[in-house]
């Protein structure tokens, strides 16, 4: 809206006729006004050229001249500032409502604009010294007449102080039907009336009064409490009629934006409401627009209604120049604004009257306690004059009223001061004797609180050890069956394996036993050389030796995998204790330990399947090295000349891949055991445990199998070298298996 009306400034006119008749040029100023606004540009340009007037039933568009147009585009920026400044003003006062409807109280500040006069003064510095003339005699009620008439009223010995008053000049304002104001709206009513005709007018009737003198052309003077003041009448009627035409109005109504019409609406509402008052009679006028000097009156009568409902408090602002700069002191200026606001005359009232006065009785409540003796009459006018004789108040300085006690300037700083010394050491006794009860309350508060607090702190924590104990007693519970669940499994892994063992170690001794028995048998039917006994037996002993020695690589392979067994379960106790430890990481953390233990659960699964069918290979491919050995030196063939080495050639194929078998073992068994430390954590290693023991997994299973074809080829092959010796001396086997049976007896 503010910037609507800069705007408006800008709208410049064409005439279009030889008749003066203009039209509103549609350049950005008028294109950004009726943005603004949100009206139509063609309805402004309407507006602001033509005017609609009604005679009868018909309604004729008259077009405007250059300087109608512009009083009223004028008319129509002043009129949205106004309501612009009203509208604000009352949603100030919704907000500040509030306080006032809960308490009933309020504080109001008036804040107007001093007495002016300046080289050429118009209707604006009439209207504000209308209202300073009013203010200084509401001022002068307050200061000189009230003060005066209560010292009169309490029957006070004074001296009565004469002072200006401005009576005569407000009545030259409101006089009627002859004042300014109403010559003022008598001349705006007539068509014809001008500036002129205006000044005239107050020449004619208003020379009369002293207050009011006539000047040359359009100009008047005015005799204010301040000082006299030429008004120039040049533009006083326009101003006054405030020329705002129904087709402005209609404009702001059809406007898109809301406070447009808010404006609009509040304009015709008050265009017919008369202002009410003694100096205002509703009369048939009412019905007519009202003028700007016919509302100020009106809204200064009731600000100095609720002025005098209140308690006024007066601040006197002084200009040390008229430069408006800093550190400019003009003498002569100052004591011309005191002057002109009876500062002067308040001040000698106050030197020469008595500024401070008290009731008797509200000055016996207040220092009655600072006599030193009892009055025998308790009356508050005695207990009053009491006081003033103990203190020894000169009788000049003061009056005793009806009702109240005057003091000059100065009398009643020594009865505080004293009254003041005295509550402040009365203060202090009892800041002392309240602090004391304030401290034995304290300590008797803080023994009670103590003990309350050792009775919930000891209850508190009896609850929380019966928590603890709880816990830990289900934590034993716990404990005790995963023990004896664990214990169970190693057990049964232990007799399974045991049984394992030992159904290879009896199926090795049947199926030797059972051989045995068939050399004695052909031991009994055939005889053979002794040399050739001999040479069998030196063979077959190299085989026994040979089994002995898988024996003893099967036991050191137990013995190795029960001390692989110990590791393992000493691996899950610390994996069990670091579980422990682990339990108050974080979810993830977790979830990565579960996934690992789970992971680390089936490599040990898979490690103690890999090791007994590493161990149960072993004794079978033991057994079968015994059994190839031995059907190999119970075929053997009686040559004389070749006997000796097909024996020596299947005695190193069966070393060489015993050997191989140990290699392989301890390989095998090594890389598990570092994959079970590295999956445990006892080792660092950049590699992922659960992949290479499924890559070593593979390679045992390709060796195995690798491992068992080469084993049956070389059955096959000492096979073929023992049908090949064939002739074989019967009596030799018979003394040789009776031999070895007695071995193995």
């Amino acid at each position: 809206m503010l910037a609507a009306v800069l705007w408006l400034g800008n709208v410049s006119f064409t005439v279009i006729d030889n008749e003066n008749h203009v039209e509103p040029v549609a350049d950005e100023g008028l294109i950004t006004v009726a943005k603004l606004i949100g009206c139509d540009i063609g309805e402004l340009k309407l507006a602001l050229s033509t005017r609609k007037m009604r005679v009868g039933n018909d309604t004729i568009v008259q077009n405007l001249t250059l300087s109608q147009a512009t009083d009223t585009r004028d008319a129509l920026a002043k009129s949205i500032y106004a309501c612009l400044f009203e509208w604000l003003v009352e949603q100030i006062n919704k907000s500040l409502a509030v306080g006032k409807r809960r308490t009933g109280r309020s504080i109001s500040i008036l804040d107007i604009y001093g007495f002016e006069s300046f080289d050429r003064n118009s209707f604006e510095q009439f209207c504000i010294n209308y209202a300073n003339e009013r203010l200084q005699q509401h001022f002068n009620r307050h200061l000189f007449k009230l003060e005066q008439e209560e010292y009169i009223q309490d029957g006070i010995d004074w001296a009565k102080v004469d002072f200006e008053d401005n009576k005569d000049c407000l009545n030259l304002f409101e006089k009627k039907p002859l004042g300014l104001l109403s010559l003022l709206d008598e001349e705006s009513t007539f068509p014809n009336g001008t500036d002129l005709t205006f000044a005239n007018k107050l020449k004619q009737h208003l020379n009369s009064n002293p207050c009011f003198r006539g000047e040359r052309d359009k100009s008047f003077t005015v005799s204010h409490y301040a000082g006299e003041v030429i008004y120039d009448t040049t533009g006083f009627l326009e101003k006054n009629r405030d020329l705002l035409h129904l087709d402005s109005i209609e404009l702001l109504s059809s406007c898109s934006c809301h406070l447009p019409q808010i404006f609009a609406s509040n304009m015709l509402s008050q265009s017919n409401k008369p202002v009410v008052g003694p100096l205002y009679k509703a009369g048939g006028a009412d019905s007519q627009k009202l003028s700007v000097a016919t509302k100020f009156k009106g809204q200064l009568f009731q600000l100095m209604q609720r002025l005098e409902s209140t308690t006024p408090h007066f601040i006197r602002c002084i200009k040390p120049n008229n430069f408006q700069s800093p550190g400019l002191y003009e003498q002569g200026l100052v004591l011309q604004q005191l002057r002109c606001c009876g500062v002067l005359e308040v001040v000698r009232i106050s030197r020469s009257g008595f500024p401070t006065r008290m009731s008797h009785q509200k000055f016996a409540r207040r220092y009655g306690f600072l006599l030193l003796e009892s009055v025998a009459s308790q009356d508050p006018l005695s207990v009053s004059v009491a006081i003033l004789h103990q203190f020894n108040i000169l009788p000049e300085m003061y009056q005793v009223g009806y009702t109240k006690l005057f003091f000059r300037a100065g009398q009643i700083g020594m009865l505080e001061d004293t009254r003041n010394r005295t509550l402040h050491g009365i203060l202090r006794v009892q800041s002392c004797f309240r602090g004391h009860q304030a401290r034995l309350c304290l300590k008797e508060l803080r023994r009670g609180i103590v003990a309350l607090q050792s009775f919930i702190r000891g209850e508190k924590i009896r609850k929380e050890y019966a928590l603890v104990l709880q816990r830990h007693r289900a934590a034993v519970v716990i404990q005790r069956q995963i023990k004896s669940r664990v214990a169970r499994q190693k057990l049964k892994n232990i007799k399974y394996s045991s049984i394992m063992i030992q159904s290879v170690i009896r199926g090795w001794l049947v199926r030797r036993c059972s051989g045995d028995i068939c050399l004695l048998k052909s031991v009994e039917s055939k005889g053979n050389d002794s040399d050739e006994v001999l040479v069998k037996a030196s063979f077959l002993a190299e085989l026994q030796r040979r089994v002995l020695k898988a024996e003893a690589a099967l036991r050191e392979k137990e013995e190795e995998n029960d001390i692989l067994h110990q590791r393992l379960q000493q691996y899950e106790s610390r994996w069990s204790e670091y579980e422990q430890k682990m339990k108050s990481m974080e979810e993830v953390w977790q979830k990565q330990m579960r996934s690992l233990q789970s992971s680390l659960s089936i490599a040990k699964k898979s490690l103690a399947i890999d090791d007994s069918e590493r161990n149960s290979d072993a004794s079978v491919n033991a057994s079968d090295e015994v059994e190839y050995s031995w059907d190999t030196g119970s075929n053997c063939k009686g040559q004389e000349s070749n006997g000796v080495r097909p024996m020596s050639a299947g005695l190193s194929v069966i070393s060489r891949l015993a050997e191989e078998f140990d290699q392989r073992s301890q390989v095998f068994g090594d890389d598990a055991k570092f994959l079970v430390e590295v999956k445990s954590g006892q080792v660092e290693a950049s590699l992922n445990p659960d992949k290479e023991l499924r890559r070593l997994k593979q390679m045992f299973e390709a060796w195995k199998k690798d491992y068992g074809s080469r084993l049956r080829e070389t059955k096959v092959i000492l096979n073929k070298l023992g049908s090949e010796e064939g002739a074989i001396d019967r009596v030799k086997k018979k003394w040789w298996g009776r031999r070895n049976s007695t071995r193995i007896n």
